[in-house]
Parts: structure tokens; C-alpha cells; sequence
């Protein structure tokens, strides 16, 4: 037993040195993942939220980190790194692949740049990266498909090149792969596909993927696969029907050609299909028809033949049947009426016959239907006006005859629209149109209708577009046209109205009312209509001195004597002559250029509404009079600049972008602040912005723009090219932290009411209009974002950052297509992103998104919108019986006791309308910045009006 004893005591001996060790290696791996942490920081230059303030060196305890979660075990060891949206700029250092524990990344919605490092194949352990939503470069590493654990890689949004690594596609642990919104090229790997126990989704979506859609082994967990807006060529493949596992499948907008694929039906739980703007062709398999569990079927744009088939009352669950463009013909089967759940039926543009079967009416929940561009023929069916949740009704260019049914007016109120045009629809327009209330769009033009207007026209207050024109309608043009406020354009040509017609401004445009082809209308006082003069009006009308002989002579007599003045008054008080020289030199040059510049001159002229509202906010808001062009800059050297901003200490930083740094700061010589952007010309783009910036600041001149001070072009201490631009201060920051404030700060959470959201949208909307229609040639910001609207002391906005905007041709309204596309994703046009070119359009996008988000208080890049699912088409649905419930919370809270059902429909519901007309897809069917200007001022004209007095907590 002694021998036992003693033997035990030698062996804890021997070991007690290798014990102590092993200890001092685990402390060390501690330690290096502690340098690991500050090497990652290193690599950050821009922390605006100060997330990574925590991470110091003098602090030992790591897992306190911001973002850091350490394991349980001892000694710690860092197992997750979260810094997501943390708005966190600079480069993924390698050093991250030295926390050897890892097994979750998640840097999703940053500013980082450069590429990912091939190092993070060495994290044996990794098992998520997640890295959406950056502004990473160059290719995916292939070392990533080394990884053994790697389950869930998240890459999307981000400006990746190359081709998907086979290495990766090959990886057996694979579950989720996400590499949507980059540039990636080549062909989608094979082993992808093959064989896999554990691949659940995969989007691949808008890249540039090239090839075939390769064959599908034995992938048995596969929910999910999304390789829409790619270049993928060849037929579907019909193993796709093995993936018995699908529930949504987007094959879009590729050059996929051949047959639908009848194994499609195979798949049982499938509940999204979209395999629209392709070249598939042939027949709708029958055997889909059995497919009961689907929701989302869209074969739009492609070369389908054949009729509908009577089975497809099988999709009981269907709420969206997209098969426009195609070569559909036959007729809509009756048997359509059984799906219930239907919301959306767009069949235009085929070649279908017959008539709309009245079981239509039986859809209860149909919201969009569009039957337009085809043969159908026969009356309108009134059940239509059981559709009670219908929001638009497209069944222009079609055969259909007879009498508008009263009952079509009886139900729904139609908000988006109704199109009947180019039809054979005869009769009077029924006194009940007036009942479709909220309606935006009414065309009935190209048909048989007769008789007069009906009086219930005045009650179509949310109007903005009217054509009856190629119509039998006679009678005198009624006054009340001119009260529907939103109205923008009118179109009663070639009709057979007569008499005068209304003495109205607005009849005086000829770009918003059109009445060509009525031979017996007259008009007494707007020659500028070609009309003949009304016989038998009052001939006795005062005779009023002519403006332009006794205006013009008068101004330029006070001018002389002013300019003679000037030079008399240098003479008796000795002032210097080249100084006063100049003063006459700035006035001739406003006065010669008066009408390319009155908004600067004459502001008073263009922005009556927003004086008038900001006083009624409490605002002192002072007439800005025009700086000469010639007017000589404050001379600042970098030393100026330098100790302005405390030798550009972090803590004057107010923001930071890949191309440069905004300071606040205020000069020796000056008692103002001034913000002062310092462009980082060491990155690519950074001196084109500078050039752009000077440029443009050099031309425009308005009160809803960010106003320069001076600039600054020179060399720094250590001889390197230093250049920047000094600029006004905004004291109320940007309109993106009024919109989503840092609710991690202890500062109070600071709010915009809807009388302030009202009058920033308005600012914002001059801006641009001045931009648009005001200069020559036309500029395009190309970036208008809460980020680039800034507000001054008394809530002014101005429209500030044009690194990134462009001249259009003086000979053409867009760009050449080759030019390079910038702006920021959720708020960029999707037509710009496309490579369409560039015009002002591209910026009433923006403007609309911008106009939905401060209303909605989402961004477009807001975590929900996924799977199709945008800021823009989600508040359409919303639109406009329950647009209550998306609103802001913060903004409904603040003006709680004022939020009632009229604020919504006098003001919201006008409000929302802009932003969506503003945002729609197509440029064709955005409305101008000066036309959203003027329905924005009677939006606050109104909200003025009712609410005046009470405006500042409004």
C-alpha cells in the first residue's frame, strides 16, 4: 500500500511542470485573441455609433466587449464577433482569423470595403459568416470552402466579382448560401446541386451567372432557390421535380427557353413560382394544375401559348396569377371565380376572347385586375362591384361594348386607377362616378360615351389624371375641374364640347388641360389656347397699362441711377474704385441674368409657401439674397483647417465615407461654425468627387441647398495633395438621425412632427425641382438619401454631398449608357441600376422612397423587405384604407391628439400617393419635380391653413 502511495506522489511530480504549461498556453490563446480583437480594430477608421469605444488595450477583459461573446469554458475564448449595423467603415483585417474559436461573424450592414480575407478558411470551427450588406471587392476566397463546419454563408449586397469557388458549392456542411446583389460571374458549380443532405437555401440573385441551370441530385432539404435577374441560358432542367423539399422557387428575368417542366408538379408543398421574363413557350401543364398548395404563380413575358385551363379553380390558395405578355388565347374560364384568395389577376397583353365570366365578382379578396391589350368583348360584368377590396381595374384595348353597370361604381373606390379606354362603351357616364372617392387615375377616352359631365366629378378630390378624350360628350366644360386640387392633367379632346370655357389658370395651361378637337368651344380671355373669341362677351373691359413698355423702361432707368449713384458715392468718400466696380458688376450680372436666376434675386417669388410656414412653425427664416459669382473667397490654408478641427481629432468628426471625413470646427478669423469635408484622395473616386463637388457648388445657388463657404487646394505637411470643402453648419444634423436616432444614447429620442416631415419634404422637393428646372443644362444629385439632407438651426432643409451628380446634355435628356453608376442601394432607381441611362427621373425615385420612408420610418433596406418585398410595393398594399398602420410610430405618438381620420385623409393618404407616383419601377410613370412641388405646397397650404396657430407642436 506504501509502495501505491509513493508511486502516486512521483507521478503528480513529474506532471506538475506539464501542468503548469499546458495552463500558461491556454492563457496565452487569451491573450491572443485579445490582440486579435484590437488588430481587427486597427483595420476600422470609421465608428460612428462608437461601438468599438469598449475595446481598449488597457482593458483585459475582452468578453465585456462590445459585440464579443466568449465560450463558457476557461480559460475565454472568443466564439461569436456580432457587429451588425454598426456602421462600421474600413477593411477586415486578417487578424480575425487568429480567434481560433470562432464560430459566428456577422458583420451584415456596414461600410466595409476591400476584400474578404483568404484567411477565415483557416476558422475550422467558423460555422456562420455573415457579411451582406457591405461594399466588399474582389473575389469569394475559395479557402472558405475548406471551412469543415461552414453551415450558413451570407455575402449578398456587396460588389463581389468572379466566379462561385466549386470549392465552396462542394462543401458538405453547407446549409444557407446567399450571394444576391453582387457582380459574381461564370457558371453556377455543378456539385452545388448534386448532393446534399443539408443545403436548405440558396439566392444567387442579381449577378451576372452565365450557362445552364445544372442537373439536381439527391438535395433533399432544399426549401428555398432564388437565381433570378442572372444571364442563365437553356431549359429548366426536369430534375428540379427530385427537390420534392421546395417551397419557393424564382427562376426570373434570365434567357431560360424550352418547355415549362411537367415534373414541376412533383413537388408538393411548393407555394412560390416565378418563372416570368424568360422565353419559355408551349402549353401550361395540366398536371400543375394539381398543385393546390401553390400562392405566387407568375409565367409573365414569356411565349406561352394555348388557353387557361378550366382546372385552375385546383389553386384554391393562389393569391397572385401573373401570365401577361405572353400568347394566351381563348377565353378566362369561368371556373376562375372559385379562387378565393386571389388578390392580384394580371392576364394583359395576350390574345384571349370572349366575355369577362361574371363569376369574377365571386374573387372577394381581388385587389388588382388587369385584363388589358386583349379580344375580349361583351359588357362589363357589374359583379365587379362585389370586388370590394379592389384597388385597380385595367380593361383598356379590348372589344367591350354596352353601358358603364352602376354597379361597378357602388362598391370599391378604385384608389390606383381605372382604365377602360380604347374600348366601344357607349352611354352617359353615370352620376355615381363619384363615388370612387380617392381614385388617382380615370381613363375612359377612345369610346362611344355621350352626352354631358356629371357634377359628381367634384367629388374626386384625390384626382390627379383624367381622360375622356375621342368621346361623343358634348355640352359646356364645367367650372368645377378647377377645384379638384390634385388634378395635373386633363385631357377632353376631340370631343364636342362648346362654349367658353372656364376662366381658370388652370384652363390657361396648355400642358395640364387639353382640349384639341372641339370646334365650337371659345374663350374670352387666354389667347394662348388658339380658341376663337366667345361672340357677345363683355366688350367694356377696363383697359390696363401695358406691363412690358412701362415695367421694363421704368427698371432700367432705376438701374442706371442706382449704378451712377454707386459711382458718385466712391467719388464723394474716397472708397476704393475696384471695389465698388465689382458691386456694379455683381448687379449688372444679376440684372442681365434675371430670369435664369429670379429664385435667387426674387425668393420671395419661389418660396412664399415655405416662409409662411416655417414663421407658423416658429422659425425666423430670412430672405437669402443671392451672393454675386464673383464674390471673392476667404483664403484657408491647411494649417487653418488643421487647427480648426484640433489637428483632425475623432472627436470633431461628424461623419466619414469611403472618399472622405466631415469636421466641425470654427476658424480663428471667424465666430461661426463651419463643417469642413476633407476628401481621402488616396481612394478611387475621391478627386473625380472633389472636382464634381466644386463644380457644381461653383453653378447653384439656392436656399434648399447646402451653401459653401470656401474651399481649400493644397499641400499638407508632408508635401501631399490636400483638398477640401468648407461649408455652412447644420446644426440639427442630418435628417437620417431625426429618422432613426441612436436609441443606445441616453439622449432624449428626438422627433419630427407631421407639420415638420411636411415642410422638409417640401424643401427637399424645391431643391431638386431647382436642380431639374431651373439650370442649364440639368443636374442630377444621383444620391438623395436622409443621409444628404441636412437641417439647419430652424429646421430648414438643405440638399448637401454632390460628389456624385451629373450634368445632363444640353442636346439630350439622358446620359450616354456607358456612364459609371453610383447612388446607394434601396434609394438608387432600378432603371439606373439597370445601365438605362441617367435622367432627372433617376432622382424622383430617390425622392419618393425618401418620401415613404419619412412617413413609414423604414428604410428601403429595412430587414422585412426580403423575397420580392420592397418599402415601395409594401406600402401599396397598405395603400390607402390602411396606411394608418405603417406610419411612423414616433410621428403618430408625437401628434397623438391631432392624429385623427382627417389628418389621414387630408394630408397622409396625399402624402403617400406623391411617394408612391414618385417610386414606381418604370420612369415613365414618375410625375416631374415641378409637378410633386406644386402638389406638395397645397399639402402644406392646407395643413397651414387648418392648423396655423398650433403649427409648432404639430
Amino acid at each position: 500500500m506504501a509502495s501505491i502511495f509513493s508511486l502516486l506522489c512521483y507521478l503528480l511530480i513529474f506532471l506538475s511542470p506539464n501542468t503548469t504549461v499546458f495552463a500558461e498556453g491556454e492563457a496565452n490563446q487569451s491573450e491572443i485573441d485579445r490582440q486579435s480583437l484590437l488588430c481587427f480594430k486597427s483595420g476600422i477608421y470609421y465608428d460612428p455609433l462608437r461601438v468599438l469605444n469598449s475595446w481598449r488595450n488597457t482593458s483585459p477583459n475582452f468578453c465585456n466587449w462590445s459585440g464579443v461573446t466568449c465560450g463558457t469554458r476557461v480559460p475565454n475564448r472568443v466564439v461569436s464577433l456580432d457587429l451588425a449595423s454598426a456602421r462600421l467603415g474600413g477593411q477586415i483585417s486578417s487578424c480575425i482569423a487568429k480567434l481560433t474559436s470562432l464560430s459566428q461573424i456577422n458583420l451584415t450592414d456596414n461600410l466595409l470595403s476591400g476584400a474578404i480575407p483568404d484567411e477565415l478558411g483557416n476558422l475550422s470551427g467558423l460555422q456562420t459568416l455573415m457579411l451582406a450588406f457591405n461594399r466588399l471587392e474582389g473575389n469569394i476566397p475559395d479557402s472558405l470552402g475548406t471551412a469543415m463546419s461552414l453551415s450558413y454563408v451570407n455575402l449578398a449586397n456587396n460588389n463581389l466579382s468572379g466566379a462561385i469557388p466549386h470549392s465552396l458549392a462542394s462543401s458538405s456542411s453547407l446549409s444557407k448560401l446567399i450571394l444576391s446583389h453582387n457582380n459574381l460571374t461564370g457558371g453556377i458549380p455543378a456539385p452545388l446541386f448534386a448532393n446534399s443532405s443539408r443545403l436548405t437555401m440558396v439566392d444567387l440573385q442579381m449577378n451576372s451567372l452565365t450557362g445552364v441551370i445544372p442537373p439536381f441530385g439527391k438535395v433533399t432539404a432544399l426549401n428555398y432557390l432564388c437565381i433570378s435577374e442572372n444571364f442563365l441560358s437553356g431549359s429548366i432542367p426536369p430534375s428540379i421535380g427530385n427537390v420534392s423539399s421546395l417551397h419557393t422557387l424564382f427562376l426570373s428575368q434570365n434567357k431560360l427557353t424550352g418547355l415549362i417542366p411537367e415534373s414541376l408538379s412533383r413537388i408538393p408543398k411548393l407555394l412560390k413560382l416565378d418563372l416570368s421574363i424568360n422565353s419559355l413557350y408551349g402549353h401550361v401543364p395540366l398536371s400543375l394544375c394539381n398543385m393546390s398548395s401553390l400562392e405566387s404563380l407568375q409565367l409573365g413575358s414569356n411565349q406561352i401559348s394555348g388557353s387557361i385551363p378550366f382546372e385552375i379553380s385546383n389553386f384554391v390558395n393562389l393569391t397572385l396569377l401573373s401570365m401577361e405578355n405572353n400568347f394566351l388565347s381563348g377565353s378566362i374560364p369561368s371556373t376562375i371565380g372559385k379562387l378565393q384568395n386571389l388578390f392580384m389577376l394580371n392576364l394583359s397583353n395576350n390574345t384571349i376572347s370572349g366575355q369577362i365570366p361574371s363569376s369574377v365578382g365571386n374573387i372577394t379578396q381581388l385587389g388588382k385586375l388587369f385584363l388589358g391589350d386583349n379580344d375580349l368583348s361583351g359588357n362589363i360584368p357589374g359583379s365587379l362591384g362585389l370586388c370590394l377590396q379592389l384597388l385597380q381595374l385595367n380593361l383598356s384595348s379590348n372589344s367591350l361594348d354596352g353601358f358603364l353597370p352602376k354597379e361597378l361604381f357602388a362598391g370599391p373606390h378604385i384608389p390606383l386607377g381605372l382604365d377602360l379606354s380604347h374600348n366601344n362603351l357607349i352611354g352617359e357616364i353615370p352620376v355615381d362616378i363619384g363615388r370612387l372617392g380617392y381614385i388617382i387615375l380615370l381613363k375612359l377616352s377612345n369610346n362611344l360615351f355621350s352626352g354631358g359631365l356629371p357634377s359628381s366629378f367634384s367629388a374626386l378630390q384625390s384626382i390627379e389624371y383624367i381622360n375622356l378624350s375621342r368621346n361623343n360628350l358634348s355640352g359646356i366644360i364645367p367650372a368645377f375641374f378647377e377645384g379638384l386640387t390634385m388634378l395635373e392633367q386633363l385631357d377632353l379632346s376631340y370631343n364636342n364640347f362648346e362654349g367658353p370655357i372656364p376662366i381658370s389658370s388652370f384652363f390657361a395651361n396648355s400642358t395640364m388641360v387639353h382640349l384639341d378637337g372641339n370646334k365650337r368651344l371659345c374663350s374670352s380671355n387666354f389667347s394662348m389656347l388658339a380658341l376663337p373669341h366667345c361672340v357677345g362677351t363683355d366688350t367694356k373691359t377696363k383697359k390696363h397699362v401695358p406691363f412690358l413698355p412701362v415695367v421694363v423702361p421704368t427698371v432700367c432707368v432705376v438701374f442706371l441711377l442706382l449704378v451712377f449713384s454707386l459711382f458718385a458715392l466712391a467719388k464723394k468718400l474716397e472708397v476704393h474704385r475696384p471695389t465698388l466696380h465689382s458691386k456694379a458688376g455683381n448687379l449688372l450680372h444679376l440684372v442681365t441674368h434675371w430670369r435664369v436666376e429670379e429664385t435667387y434675386i426674387f425668393p420671395q417669388l419661389c418660396t412664399v409657401r415655405n416662409i409662411l410656414c416655417c414663421h407658423a412653425l416658429g422659425r425666423t427664416r430670412d430672405v437669402e439674397i443671392c451672393p454675386s459669382y464673383q464674390e471673392t473667397l476667404k483664403k484657408v490654408s491647411y494649417g487653418d483647417i488643421a487647427k480648426a478641427t484640433n489637428w483632425f481629432s475623432p472627436v470633431h468628426r461628424i461623419s466619414s465615407t469611403r472618399t472622405g471625413s466631415v469636421y466641425v470646427g470654427r476658424f480663428k478669423f471667424d465666430n461661426d461654425l463651419v463643417a469642413i469635408k476633407v476628401f481621402n484622395l488616396i481612394e478611387r473616386g475621391a478627386h473625380d468627387s472633389y472636382l464634381t463637388e466644386c463644380e457644381v457648388l461653383r453653378i447653384i445657388r439656392h436656399r434648399n441647398i447646402l451653401k459653401s463657404v470656401t474651399l481649400c487646394s493644397t499641400l499638407d505637411t508632408d508635401k501631399n495633395e490636400f483638398k477640401a470643402l468648407i461649408f455652412q453648419f447644420m446644426a440639427n444634423g442630418s435628417l437620417e438621425r431625426w429618422l432613426h436616432p441612436n436609441r443606445q444614447t441616453d439622449r432624449p429620442m428626438r422627433t419630427l412632427s407631421l407639420g415638420q416631415r411636411i415642410c422638409i419634404v417640401t424643401d427637399v422637393a424645391f431643391a431638386l425641382d431647382y436642380l431639374h428646372n431651373q439650370l442649364t443644362p440639368p443636374l442630377v444629385h444621383c444620391d438623395l438619401k436622409p443621409s444628404n439632407v441636412l437641417l439647419d438651426y430652424d429646421m430648414t432643409a438643405r440638399v448637401g454631398d454632390f460628389g456624385s451628380a451629373k450634368f445632363l446634355s444640353r442636346d439630350s435628356s439622358n446620359l450616354n449608357h456607358s456612364e459609371s453608376i453610383q447612388g446607394t442601394i434601396g434609394y438608387l432607381a432600378p432603371d439606373y441600376g439597370m445601365g438605362c441611362g441617367i435622367s432627372t427621373m433617376v432622382d424622383v425615385y430617390s425622392f419618393g422612397v425618401l418620401l415613404l420612408e419619412m412617413l413609414t420610418g423604414k428604410r428601403p433596406t429595412d430587414e422585412m423587405f426580403v423575397d420580392g418585398l420592397s418599402l415601395h410595393n409594401f406600402t401599396e398594399s397598405m395603400f390607402p384604407d390602411r396606411v394608418a398602420e405603417i406610419l411612423d410610430p414616433s410621428m403618430a405618438h408625437l401628434d397623438h391628439k391631432l392624429f385623427t381620420e382627417l389628418w389621414i385623409q387630408s394630408y397622409i393618404i396625399p402624402l403617400v400617393g406623391i411617394g408612391l407616383s414618385c417610386s414606381m419601377g418604370s420612369p415613365k410613370g414618375r410625375p416631374g419635380m415641378h409637378d410633386v412641388c406644386t402638389k406638395l405646397c397645397a399639402i402644406q397650404e392646407a395643413f397651414l391653413e387648418s392648423y396655423g396657430n398650433a403649427f409648432k407642436s404639430l
